[in-house]
């Protein structure tokens, strides 16, 4: 018993260490979200960083920013949405699928 113990915890110390290679990693790579077919667009990392926001200067319009903030935010949310997504699916390779079984493992 304590030899499959052993191997246990070795599985679990190999998979914390690519866990932790993984989120490192996901500092640095990007994703795109947009809005308004394509006249807001935001790059955040996978790891939540907003890094960037774009708006076509077609359509800034000074008496409307209610609008422009609005395309922004879907923008925004739509690459953090792509971002979660791509995380958990590279996430699930490691963990098998239980990374949602245990909070605060992303």
């Amino acid at each position: 018993m304590a030899k499959g113990f052993g191997n246990l915890m070795r599985q679990a110390q190999q998979m914390q260490k690519q866990i932790a290679e993984l989120q490192e990693g996901f500092k640095s790579r990007m994703v795109e979200g947009e809005a308004g077919q394509g006249k807001a667009k935001a790059t955040v990392t996978l790891a939540g960083e907003v890094k960037s926001v774009w708006v076509d200067v077609n359509i800034v319009d000074p008496q409307d920013t209610g609008m422009m903030e609005d395309l922004i935010t879907v923008a925004v949310n739509d690459a953090l949405t792509k971002a979660r997504a791509q995380r958990e699916e590279e996430m699930g390779k490691i963990t098998g699928g239980m990374a949602g079984k245990f909070p605060g493992l992303l």
